[in-house]
């Protein structure tokens, strides 16, 4: 984190400029689209806690107590004001703070989100840059066909399959449930590692085609000739000069694949049982309770825009001539 600050702060003026106005505007309009999406769904906070037989005084009361009877604009600048300050507000349902309840469960889904790129990199790495250096060769098509396999099985099948082959006849990991860090590192692993694989089994295929195009397409560089020319070996080329130009589009892919990651996790951490901000989602859409569904919402998109933000930033480690054109 602090290397990718520090590449941050290599940014030409010029650019940083840009991408912080264009970062504020994004967020601006994500705040907005947030609000306005959930205003506009049919019926309103004040039903789903008095019921469907209250009486019209009651609602009154509940929309004036909750300053709901106030116009759209000053309930969304009221919203916003409280946001920045890092009040999501509280649930009218349980009366937990909403930056408390996903505070609480977002270790648990920050864990599994980085447990599963760890995988899907593990997967995709080796086989990419087999896949691209035999390009057009039996194993070059075999592991293809092989992702392309894997693409088209949903999230949740793969996880049901994987329960059924690891956990219950083999007895390997644990069907469901999570184990804190603060219980043993091991042991909270051993717990994700289901989840994470599942969603890692998503990710790989998409990975390994990225990565095994740009090396193909890399090792055909005028460069590559000469590195060859000189007597280096076809190991040292791949990852001492060919894998790390070829790995631009891959964290690109990376960071908007976190987007990904996040709607993947809301379904695996319900097939797990996981108590992260995922199954916290489901439940604030099952129970209607509209105010911690906003909360989740902004959180999410906001954590989108700078994970994006910090791969930007990592390109100027990875090549920086970016910093001497301002690109």
């Amino acid at each position: 984190m602090a290397t990718l600050i520090a590449s941050a702060r290599t940014w030409p003026a010029r650019r940083l400029g840009r991408r912080m106005v264009h970062v504020a505007l994004v967020l601006v309009g994500l705040s907005l689209a947030t609000f306005l999406m959930l205003e506009l769904l049919p019926g309103n906070l004040a039903d789903a806690l008095i019921g469907e037989n209250a009486r019209p005084e009651d609602i009154q009361r509940i929309e004036a107590q909750l300053g709901l009877d106030k116009p759209l604009h000053e309930r969304y600048l009221h919203w916003l004001g409280q946001a920045v300050q890092g009040d999501l507000g509280r649930s009218p349902l349980s009366g937990e703070a909403v930056a408390a309840a996903i505070g609480h469960r977002l270790p648990v889904s920050v864990q599994l989100m980085i447990y599963a790129q760890m995988l899907a990199l593990l997967i995709a790495l080796p086989l990419g840059v087999a896949a691209g250096y035999r390009e057009g060769s039996v194993l070059d098509r075999a592991l293809s066909s092989a992702a392309f396999g894997v693409l088209a099985v949903p999230h949740f099948v793969l996880g049901l399959v994987l329960i059924l082959l690891l956990a219950i006849w083999l007895g390997w990991f644990p069907a469901t449930g999570y184990v804190p860090m603060a219980e043993g590192i091991g042991a909270s692993l051993r717990s994700l590692t289901l989840p994470a694989l599942t969603l890692a089994l998503v990710e790989a295929p998409v990975y390994m085609r990225l990565l095994r195009s740009d090396i193909a397409g890399t090792l055909r560089e005028p460069y590559i000739s000469v590195a060859r020319a000189k007597g280096l070996s076809d190991v040292y080329i791949l990852f001492r000069h060919a894998l790390r130009p070829s790995s631009f589009s891959l964290i690109t892919v990376m960071g908007i694949n976190v987007g990904h990651l996040i709607g993947g996790a809301v379904i695996i951490e319900t097939l797990f049982a996981l108590p992260g901000v995922g199954r916290l989602l489901i439940e604030a859409i099952t129970l209607r309770d509209y105010v911690t569904l906003q909360g989740i919402v902004l959180f999410i998109g906001v954590a989108f825009v700078f994970v994006n933000l910090l791969v930007d930033a990592l390109y100027n480690l990875l090549d920086p001539r970016l910093n001497r054109h301002g690109k």
